[in-house]
């Protein structure tokens, strides 16, 4: 029987470089990057969704990191990326990072979205659209 990907269940997953300048004085990745990682899965998502509007926006409100095990250069660094719950304004993207294949961290972000420079419920379009990527995987958002 072979072993279940972790990132099955995510609809975008993306390959990180490790890159020196990520590395710390202990050598590993500064906690700070993680962050990065996850903006870059996210900026993946937001490509996917084709979602683009010059008067409105999302923009992160909230982050958190959970750290699982230090990443070192030369790994390879996968993250994964969903939507996991909307609001009425907002929605909460789940992360999950792999080093050589185990987790190292896993978070979540709050996207707000914003129209006219004001928070603004999310449009129904832009619903539709996530779940649309999420059901590729089998996946519906609370």
């Amino acid at each position: 029987m072979s072993p279940v990907d972790p990132l099955a269940e995510f609809p975008i997953v993306v390959e990180v470089d490790v890159r020196y300048r990520d590395l710390d004085t202990f050598n590993h990745v500064n906690n700070a990057v993680y962050l990065t990682y996850f903006e870059q899965a996210r900026v993946a998502y937001f490509a996917e969704l084709g979602w683009t509007s010059r008067d409105d926006s999302v923009v992160v409100a909230r982050a958190e990191v959970n750290y699982r095990r230090a990443i070192v250069l030369g790994q390879k660094v996968r993250v994964g990326c969903r939507v996991a719950r909307f609001g009425n304004k907002s929605y909460t993207m789940e992360y999950l990072v792999l080093a050589d294949g185990e987790p190292a961290a896993d978070g979540v972000t709050v996207q707000a979205y914003v129209a006219g420079g004001r928070g603004a419920p999310l449009p129904d379009e832009l619903k539709q659209r996530i779940l649309a990527v999420e059901a590729r995987v089998g996946r519906k958002p609370a």
